[in-house]
């Protein structure tokens, strides 16, 4: 018993130091029963909820930007009524999650949908539409926002790659960057 509850104690501080890099910590998730097919891209301090996490199921091509929380459990009711709610969580795929994103429980998001920075996902997302807020609700269609981008990349700046720090972005080129998309019509620019 004290050994198990060493070894949990090791491994919640070396996920909270990052010392559990995110393959390990999906591998150990993974180990208990999460489902995640190809091309999952995690970033940064994205946690999928530990103690339920054979309740999560995430599909091909999706992507969580930084600290993107899934809940599997509402520990709400844990007082007044004696048990917490707990539902699954199921993520289609080609979605993508954006920074500080909340996903609570039974949500299920369809496939092809974007959620904004910030939302908080409480009731279920369909395919192809996009939605933002706390809670979200419905913007457009997947479709129209992919159009309306298409449209504004006609008139703002377009980047390559050697604008990016995987290609050592240099001061000049930052500086360009700046003062291309404080000039533009749109305020904002495309990168690569």
């Amino acid at each position: 018993m004290i050994k198990s509850i060493k070894r949990y104690i090791r491994k919640k501080l070396a996920r909270l130091l990052n010392i559990e890099n995110n393959d390990q910590y999906l591998e150990r998730l993974k180990g208990r029963g999460l489902k995640v097919g190809v091309n999952f891209n995690m970033q940064k301090d994205v946690i999928l909820d530990d103690s339920h996490c054979w309740l999560i199921e995430i599909g091909d091509n999706v992507t969580m930007a930084p600290r993107v929380h899934v809940l599997c459990h509402d520990a709400s009711t844990k007082q007044h009524l004696g048990y917490t709610i707990i539902g699954k969580v199921s993520i289609g795929d080609n979605v993508f999650i954006g920074a500080n994103s909340t996903i609570m429980p039974t949500v299920n998001i369809g496939s092809n949908s974007v959620i904004g920075a910030n939302s908080l996902i409480t009731k279920d997302v369909e395919e192809n539409t996009v939605v933002y807020g706390s809670p979200a609700k419905f913007v457009c269609t997947t479709e129209e926002y992919i159009s309306n981008n298409k449209d504004s990349m006609k008139i703002s700046p377009i980047f390559d790659e050697s604008y990016t720090l995987r290609k050592n972005v240099d001061d000049p080129k930052k500086q360009e960057m700046i003062e291309l998309i404080n000039n533009s019509k749109t305020k904002k620019g495309f990168i690569e």
